[in-house]
């Protein structure tokens, strides 16, 4: 994300930051060597990759599906930034050899879609609201950008141009085009994205199009639906909130609908803000925000509660045995938060994003890279499970899967996991900033030269953090390091002498400003108590009860640490809770322990229901990461417990 109209502060690249921190390098690492590879043969076993051979007959194999363009597209991009921090020749022809059969795949007016072009080619363009054509566009788009920055090739970055451009002849406010936009949101982000690679303005002005577009009267997708003989009435979803075209998006003030179509609209609502300058989208953003994550976020980062329409439902209405909370959606707060950071430069989105990436979104894969959760739940009982009804293509979600039928969401964790050093820093002309604290070298642009700076930590695990600044040569400008919403009593030093953090921290972000020589040092310390988190009353489903977090990260109860029946358990108020970091456990985590009481099953054999006066007995709880559950074995889970 390059620096727009409206923003002074932009990310650090990808390829200037090294991480060799005890958190995040093994994941990526994990995510190189064996997600990559495995996505890629379940994308060969399932036809996706030979699909573009365009060679599908009925009757012939397995049917290529409207949204199989997307998932190659993400395992593409993923590639890619494995490749921009890990150069691999073997990985990079495999990769090549896929963009090889796209580009053979596209029309020669630039068209380029599996499913409209061996399916229904008589169909192009004619159902926006149901069909992903542009959802795909804007997927390949963004893997075509990141292949380009990461090896320089511009075979993939040129077939998305020729697509572009088809897009932009198609689509528009002038005579003969059509004032469409896509149902499932995405191409809005891509268009930028392809915007600031290229240089192109019409690409910028086609985001912008669809973005204001959305939502305007009289209501596109009602015409298209009455175009293609279809009653509006019939609509499936009811309404157009499912996919948040039912008010323009300068009027929209909730998060509804489909959770990650949400996400994924206001990330390019804010791109398009921050390149035109456009204060009426920053304003439509910061509302929509303040409603998500005041009333519509789980304690995890997940969002998006129900399993009906894969997204909201209405405030405060955040379950947790039925949450659905998909792996795409966190991972689209993060992109959206990581946007909003650098629109609005407050350290209310670095927190978001920061519990996102821990909890949320990272619980969507397993620690060895290969499986994977579709819905990330916040409690589970198996046999609740057996006997949910499921949408097609999905899995139970009380254990991870190795694939799913729709595939979105292990290439989309795939490509966050790849891409996660571009969230670490940020930099302006004089000032540069530390997000997200991991053990990392970056290069920076600040104060006209580079300025290289080193975090040593075992965050999330260790509470402190040593910053090293090294600056071509001397100059003034501002570090500014952020204060975890989570911390409270934050110490810092410059060179071993103590400084005021509460006294130089404006909008979460504590700013040293001085001038910086080669060796200059920052001490600082993060206290991390255990804390018991409660709700906001209003969330009837977990009155009563807390959840245990620690720095960032939330924690949970897993059956094969505290026996069944989870829901039993109900904590001390006054219990004492100790962390303690484990090396063996779950590849070396911090873990919770402290006594608690449990509901007796003893004397309820013949009863359902008796006077209240159960007995309780000690036991001693065991907390783990939330994002680490499900991978021993499979049982009970819960993050919230009831409190004694």
């Amino acid at each position: 994300m390059a620096r727009g109209k409206l923003t002074r502060l932009a990310p650090v690249s990808l390829t200037s930051v090294k991480l060799d921190d005890c958190f995040w390098a093994p994941r990526i690492e994990t995510n190189r060597a064996a997600t990559l590879p495995i996505e890629y043969a379940q994308c060969k076993k399932t036809g996706r990759i030979d699909a573009f051979r365009l060679d599908w007959k009925p009757g012939k194999g397995t049917t290529p599906h409207i949204f199989w363009d997307s998932d190659i597209a993400k395992w593409l991009e993923a590639v890619s930034y494995a490749l921009a921090t890990h150069p691999d020749g073997k990985l990079e022809k495999l990769a090549d050899r896929v963009i090889d059969s796209i580009e053979k795949a596209q029309h020669k007016d630039g068209y380029l879609n599996i499913y409209f072009t061996v399916v229904e080619p008589q169909k192009r363009w004619t159902n926006l609201r149901d069909r992903h054509e542009l959802y795909c566009a804007g997927h390949m788009m963004e893997a075509a950008v990141a292949y380009y920055e990461a090896t320089g090739k511009r075979k993939l970055l040129d077939v998305m141009c020729r697509y572009a451009d088809h897009i932009d002849r198609q689509f528009g406010p002038r005579r003969g085009q059509r004032r469409g936009y896509p149902g499932h949101e995405e191409i809005e982000l891509a268009l930028v994205k392809l915007y600031r690679a290229t240089g192109e303005q019409r690409y910028l002005k086609l985001s912008k199009f669809f973005v204001d577009e959305r939502g305007r009267r009289p209501h596109y997708y009602t015409k298209e639906a009455r175009a293609r003989g279809d009653d509006p009435k019939t609509y499936w979803a009811k309404d157009y909130s499912y996919n948040q075209s039912h008010l323009p998006v300068r009027e929209q003030t909730e998060a509804v609908g489909h959770a990650v179509r949400a996400m994924y609209l206001y990330s390019g609502m804010a791109d398009v803000a921050a390149e035109t300058g456009d204060k009426t989208l920053v304003a439509a953003c910061k509302r929509l925000w303040k409603n998500l994550v005041g009333r519509r976020m789980y304690i995890t980062g997940g969002i998006g509660p129900a399993h009906a329409n894969e997204g909201f439902t209405f405030d405060y209405d955040l379950p947790d045995e039925s949450a659905y909370a998909e792996t795409c959606a966190a991972i689209g707060l993060v992109f959206w938060a990581h946007r909003m950071l650098h629109l609005d430069p407050d350290g209310r989105y670095a927190d978001v994003m920061e519990l996102a990436l821990y909890n949320g979104a990272l619980s969507g894969v397993s620690l060895d890279g290969r499986k994977f959760f579709y819905a990330n739940p916040l409690a589970t009982y198996p046999k609740v499970e057996l006997n949910k009804p499921m949408r097609a293509g999905h899995k139970r979600h009380y254990q991870r899967s190795e694939w799913f039928g729709c595939a979105c969401c292990p290439p989309n964790i795939a490509r966050l996991i790849a891409s996660f050093g571009q969230y670490v820093y940020s930099q302006g002309p004089s000032e540069a900033r530390v997000n997200l604290y991991v053990g990392s070298k970056a290069e920076l642009q600040v104060a006209g030269q580079t300025v290289r700076i080193e975090q040593k930590t075992r965050y999330p695990w260790d509470s402190k953090v040593r910053i090293k600044v090294r600056p071509e040569k001397p100059a003034a400008f501002t570090l500014s390091l952020r204060i975890p919403g989570w911390c409270r009593g934050a110490k810092l030093k410059v060179n071993g002498k103590a400084v005021a953090a509460a006294g130089i921290t404006n909008k979460g972000y504590a700013k040293i400003t001085r001038r910086w020589a080669a060796g200059d040092t920052v001490e600082l310390t993060l206290p991390m108590p255990v804390e018991r988190m409660e709700a906001n009353p209003k969330v009837r489903q977990v009155a009563g009860r807390v959840a245990l977090q620690r720095g960032p990260i939330v924690y949970c109860l897993e059956e094969i640490d505290n026996a069944p029946d989870l829901h039993a358990i109900a904590l001390p108020r006054e219990a004492k809770l100790r962390a303690a970091f484990d090396p063996k456990l779950l590849g070396g985590v911090t873990v919770i322990t402290g006594k608690a009481k449990r509901r007796r099953q003893k004397g309820w054999s013949g009863d359902l229901y008796r006077p209240a006066g159960t007995k309780t007995e000690d036991v001693t709880i065991k907390a783990v990461p939330y994002a680490c559950w499900n991978n021993r074995r499979p049982g009970e889970m819960r993050i919230w417990m009831n409190e004694a």
